[in-house]
């Protein structure tokens, strides 16, 4: 799954410092919010926000014509929600380095995807979710072999791949734009390698980095 992940040339032209950091995790075991996720989520959310990596984000939008007030970018709507709201103990354990870190994070339910995820520019055409809304030609999704799987770059995960008490095998995508640094993207990728093995010590996780070229 890991080697199969792209990003799209014609995303890389909208943003040649784009790169994601994927992860796998096998073997995860979730449950609801709970004393541990609770603390590290209250930790997250007494974080300064910080402006320049979300307006970054933000112009990200702006280039491929979605409006950012209106939907805005994960990490934006996150830092608007503080106190962080308590979901589940993997998301929790994702948000709170996505907010820490001013930097979007999407995880999913690696054994409902079909085929690999691919960051492309939507021909509007593709299967999507009602809820979600069919995206828009030259819109920025993430899809796989069945559809979207995340519409506007980062905006808004379809249910079919949401990560659930149930979910045992997850893939975290954490989506980077200057003025992050690479060093500071990995950092973020080993500090939730960490939550994750707090919450499950079996658990097998692997990661790659994806930049231009692939």
């Amino acid at each position: 799954m890991l080697d199969d992940i792209t990003v799209d040339e014609a995303v890389l032209a909208l943003r040649p410092d784009f790169a994601v950091l994927a992860m796998t995790a096998h073997g995860l075991r979730n449950g609801p919010t709970d004393d541990l996720t609770r603390g590290w989520l209250a930790e997250a959310s007494a974080h300064k926000v910080q402006p320049a990596k979300i307006d970054a984000w933000k112009d990200a939008y702006r280039a491929f014509g979605a409006k950012p007030q209106r939907t805005r970018p994960s990490v934006d709507a996150l830092t608007r929600r503080l106190p962080l709201p308590e979901i589940n103990q993997v998301v929790d354990a994702y948000n709170s380095i996505s907010v820490k870190h001013a930097l979007p994070i999407g995880g999913e339910d690696l054994d409902r995807y079909s085929g690999p995820p691919r960051l492309v520019r939507a021909t509007g055409e593709e299967a999507s979710e009602e809820a979600l809304g069919q995206p828009e030609p030259g819109e920025v999704i993430w899809r796989d072999d069945l559809g979207v799987t995340c519409r506007r770059w980062n905006w808004r995960q379809v249910v079919r791949t949401r990560l659930t008490e149930e979910t045992t095998n997850a893939i975290f995508l954490l989506e980077r734009l200057e003025p992050m640094s690479l060093e500071e993207l990995k950092e973020a990728g080993e500090e939730l390698a960490d939550l994750l093995t707090r919450l499950s010590p079996d658990v097998r996780i692997a990661s790659r980095l994806v930049v231009g070229g692939n």
